[in-house]
């Protein structure tokens, strides 16, 4: 096993001071923790039958459960028993600990089914925190017994454990990294821990705090339920405290990330109804348990968070040992809470629901099942608007776009739908030299269905056995097409590009929200994007939403010039926010760029290379790569970014691999 520094001791939850001062909060007989401890010891039975078994099965929603229970209880048991034993002295309850964690590190081989990562993530914290205070209290277990408990760890939980499971939803991941940080620690392995916390900062797909909570605090289930939701925060939150003890701060990145997941989704719950980029489900509507830590973390740095605060005092009766263990003793002297957290303003609302606009007297109305391409052909080089009325608008073959025309929706209850098996695209130019059209206010649905259900890591584009794209306007001449614009135009979960263009001038893409697009169909991955632009000039992009892409950047210009790219959210793509080839006049200004697996700006170098390009006033945070990364780039000019948590974490958020700017003209192979 490699080993290097050794840990905070205990130091899972809390450390010895925390527990310390916990004890004294009770002896004194403060609340809410002396009522607290009192419904604990209540709870708590020392006569705790164990039953362990060999191979733990849980499938899919408890079905079949042979053991996950018992294995469940028996952690939360032992953690509440070994929390007891430090609180009383009474070696009753350390007892029962012991004989717990005896009885499964004697006993456990495997975990199997489709819940198996996933269970052991729920327990395998709590079975270290109880193993962490016997450990370090004199309780009297043996040192048979903690080799015993370390070799279940290392070869049951861990060989499970350490390959994460991003493509499923990102509450599995907050599990897996929250008990792989407890194991680092109990047995004081340090590459480990700072896997896991790498994993929480740039873990792909759904794995990180920047892949599960967006900047507007809305999470990547949020359409799912609200009990999942629930549950990936309280994992992805007792990570972060698990990492607080020793000394990494998780709360605070990404301007309180995890604040701003835990205030959206409680306010919900509470009555109030955010904004969300899916339909927020109704479904799971009852409060949890995880929110009294998330309250006195936040309070303790001057930050409110009125609807937690309201969940926690709601639910901390009915939560003791959560009353018990949020208890720091750097919190005793905490400055009251004077501001609230507010929505990141960038790119703030982005789509098909900003600004639906008032219809024009003349506009051409279509309802769903009438023809949008009749309805296109008449208004063609008039000016006139097609307008989609609410509701499905299925195409049986791609819409061919004539040019002089604005098509317009009514939101996202407008949905442009190309059936499977009509082809690719959904919408493409009619004549090589398209301009002057307008698109937007719809939405344009790229999974094989239009109403993709309930679950959204279900109808991402990389679960998405289909070719399906979504915009694609070519001309064979540079400049050819001219006088395109797009405003408040969601495109999603599309295979191929969201939307592509080549060979176009003036171009504008205004409050657009392209997400989910570009997966890993032909010609392959990494080259399908949120947006594609090639031998174009004269391009805006502002205000827009580039998230998500599973295989490619929410941006990529190649062979582009004159390009700006102001205010716009570019997060959460498997390869970069923006990526530059063979381009020129490239402005790159006010963007929040962050959670990109690859870099947040990449400037590469191909034969001629890029030429003139500012990158300045960006919040470039949090990407797996480098935060700006350039090769062989002619004039680049760098100013006044905001770069932090770049690169793999290897012991501090704020590594050497922020930036990385060279003068060579080197082809990155990757």
């Amino acid at each position: 096993m490699a080993h290097a520094q050794s840990f905070v001791h205990p130091g899972i939850d809390q450390s010895a001071k925390d527990l310390a001062y916990l004890k004294q909060l009770i002896a004194r007989k403060q609340e809410p923790w002396k009522s607290a401890y009192d419904k604990l010891v209540k709870d708590t039975d020392t006569t705790f039958a164990v039953h362990a078994h060999a191979h733990v099965l849980r499938g899919p929603y408890a079905k079949p459960n042979i053991g996950g229970d018992d294995l469940s209880q028996s952690a939360t048991v032992a953690y509440n028993c070994a929390l007891l034993w430090y609180l009383t002295k009474d070696r009753n309850y350390a007892h029962t600990a012991i004989r717990i964690l005896d009885g499964w590190s004697d006993t456990l081989w495997d975990f199997d089914y489709n819940d198996a990562k996933l269970l052991a993530g729920w327990t395998g914290h709590a079975f270290c925190n109880a193993a962490e205070i016997l450990r370090y209290t004199d309780a009297g277990w043996s040192q048979k017994g903690v080799d015993r408990f370390t070799h279940m760890l290392m070869t049951v939980y861990y060989p499970l454990l350490r390959y994460y499971f991003p493509t499923a939803n990102g509450n599995w991941d907050g599990a897996i990294c929250h008990s792989l940080l407890a194991i680092a620690i109990f047995t004081d392995n340090r590459p480990l821990f700072n896997d896991a916390v790498d994993h929480l900062l740039h873990g792909p797909v759904n794995g990180s705090i920047f892949k599960y909570i967006y900047p507007n605090g809305q999470c990547e289930e949020s359409g799912r339920d609200q009990g999942h939701v629930q549950l990936g925060l309280d994992e992805f939150a007792g990570a972060a405290q698990v990492a607080f003890t020793q000394g990494v701060d998780l709360f605070s990145i990404g301007d309180n990330r995890i604040g701003r997941g835990y205030e959206y989704t409680t306010g919900y719950l509470l009555g109030h109804t955010p904004y969300c980029y899916c339909e927020i489900s109704p479904r799971a509507m009852h409060l949890g348990g995880g929110f009294e830590y998330v309250y006195r973390h936040y309070a303790a740095l001057g930050i409110r968070l009125p609807f937690v605060a309201r969940a926690a005092d709601s639910m901390r009766a009915k939560v003791p040992q959560r009353t018990l263990t949020a208890v720091r003793a750097a919190f005793a002297h905490a400055a009251s809470p004077i501001r609230t957290l507010v929505n990141d303003s960038t790119a703030y609302i982005a789509g098909a629901d900003k600004d639906v606009p008032d219809i024009p007297a003349d506009a051409i109305q279509v309802q769903p099942g009438q023809s949008v391409q009749q309805a296109l052909d008449r208004a063609a080089g008039t000016g006139r608007w097609v307008v989609l009325a609410k509701g499905v608008h299925p195409l049986d073959t791609a819409l061919k776009l004539p040019s002089g025309v604005t098509l317009s929706g009514m939101g996202t209850g407008s949905v442009l739908f190309l059936k499977p098996e009509a082809g690719r695209d959904a919408i493409v130019n009619a004549t090589d030299d398209l301009h002057d059209i307008t698109l937007r206010n719809f939405v344009v649905e790229g999974a094989l269905q239009p109403h993709p259900g309930n679950d959204p890591n279900s109808s991402r584009s990389f679960n998405n056995k289909g070719n399906r794209g979504g915009v694609l306007f070519r001309s064979a001449a540079v400049n050819r097409m001219h006088g395109l614009h797009f405003m408040n135009l969601t495109v999603r979960n599309c295979t191929y590009n969201g939307v592509f263009i080549s060979g176009a001038r003036d171009l504008t893409f205004s409050g657009c929200d392209l997400n989910e697009n570009g997966a890993a169909v032909v010609p392959g991955p990494k080259l399908q994007h949120n947006l594609l632009l090639t031998h174009c000039s004269s391009i805006l992009v502002r205000d827009s939403r580039l998230d998500g892409s599973p295989n490619g950047s929410g941006i990529y210009l190649q062979s582009c010039e004159q390009v700006s790219v102001t205010d716009n959210e570019l997060a959460r793509n498997a390869l970069n926010g923006i990526s530059v080839s063979e381009s020129a006049g490239i402005t790159i200004t006010g963007n929040l760029i962050e959670g990109n697996d690859q870099s947040g700006v990449h400037a590469e170098y191909l034969y001629t290379g890029n030429r003139k390009m500012t990158v300045s006033g960006n919040r470039i945070h949090f990407n797996g790569g480098y935060g700006i990364e350039s090769y062989g780039t002619d004039n680049i000019s760098i100013q006044n970014n905001l770069l932090s948590g770049n690169g793999i974490f290897t012991g501090t958020i704020d590594n050497k691999d922020q930036l990385k700017v060279a003068d060579t003209k080197k082809i990155v192979l990757r």
